[in-house]
């Protein structure tokens, strides 16, 4: 949701860069641009800049302000971030069907911003809605086949040789439920339980056994957008690195689980099209059948994880959040069985 802010005063410094170093790139401008500023999300340092001349959008994301909890524990910045997304366009991901946004000026003296081109689309989160309220799930389940499509060509571009570290992925979930616990998400002896679970999957040897492929590292339904058929459009590389493909292929999963839980009350809903995208993105291995059984029998970690990692967002109600806690213990302990 686009929140208007103002216009972008000529005596700011970002004005003249954006003028002179970004917009070119985009439209020639015949007059002094003038920039409306809409700030793009509530939670985040992410703000639109749309030059009301030329109708051009430049997307911009201060670094400075926008430290998380990562768990690819890539390098937050703005310039990691230009690096990957450039890297990714190089590699292929630049036209149609799979399309990565045009990184476009990296400013570090401003907030270490990055800017890159708006790209259109509708969000994953905005398809899953409008399936539930009119029943287009044909449509939905054509755009997960996109999705599954992307990742795929994504992992599959460099895959290997060494094999997945489990280790990381494993702290990750620590220092999320960590945090639970420190916030008053979870009682310590939910705590317990939970790590008692998550640590067991260090024991499953298919947790070390694939190869590491590219990821994109934060696989969440407001990162992926969708244009017609099955174009794909993707933002936010901030979090890319080499790991599991699970970790991409899991992470979507349990935001498929958790939409349909908060719009539904059940998480079964989502079965069949947690079963479709993972169907999907097997069917492009040479071994569908064999690829399909790996990626669901080390998937629960991931789902569990995942709900985890969504009931640290305070804007929840602490009912839902606590829904969460108990849906990823069901998940973890269920995986394990």
């Amino acid at each position: 949701m686009r929140q208007y802010i103002g216009h972008l005063s000529v005596d700011d410094p970002l004005h003249g860069w954006l003028r002179d170093a970004v917009l070119p790139q985009l439209a020639q401008a015949a007059r002094e641009p003038r920039f409306r500023v809409f700030r793009i999300a509530a939670a985040t340092d992410v703000y639109l800049y749309e030059d009301k001349w030329s109708g051009a959008g430049l997307v911009g994301k201060f670094y400075a302000r926008a430290r998380g909890l990562n768990g690819s524990n890539a390098p937050q910045s703005a310039r990691h971030e230009y690096d990957a997304l450039a890297y990714l366009r190089r590699l292929g991901f630049d036209a149609s069907p799979d399309y990565v946004a045009r990184p476009l000026g990296v400013k570090e003296d401003l907030g270490d911003l990055l800017v890159t081109e708006l790209v259109a689309g509708e969000p994953l989160d905005a398809l899953i809605d409008t399936a539930l309220r009119d029943g287009r799930f044909e449509r939905l389940y054509r755009k997960l086949g996109g999705l599954a499509r992307f990742l795929a060509r994504l992992h599959n571009r460099l895959a290997g040789p060494e094999r997945v570290d489990f280790t990381p992925t494993q702290a990750y979930f620590d220092r999320v439920l960590a945090y639970l616990a420190a916030n008053g998400a979870v009682s310590a002896r939910r705590a317990d339980r939970l790590s008692a679970l998550g640590h067991a999957y260090a024991g499953e040897p298919a947790y070390w056994q694939d190869v590491r492929v590219l990821v994109h590292g934060d696989a969440t339904p407001s990162n992926f957008l969708f244009g017609r058929a099955q174009d794909v459009f993707v933002i936010d590389l901030e979090r890319i690195h080499r790991d599991d493909r699970v970790y991409d292929v899991g992470r979507l999963c349990g935001e498929l689980k958790h939409c349909f839980l908060r719009a539904t009350g059940d998480p079964g809903r989502a079965e069949p099209f947690i079963g479709h995208f993972l169907w999907e993105y097997a069917g492009h291995f040479p071994d569908r059948g064999p690829t399909f059984a790996a990626l669901t029998s080390r998937l629960p970690f991931y789902l569990g994880l995942t709900l985890l990692r969504i009931a640290r967002n305070a804007w929840l109600d602490e009912a839902y959040r606590k829904r969460l806690v108990h849906e990823a213990g069901k998940i973890l302990s269920g995986g394990l069985a």
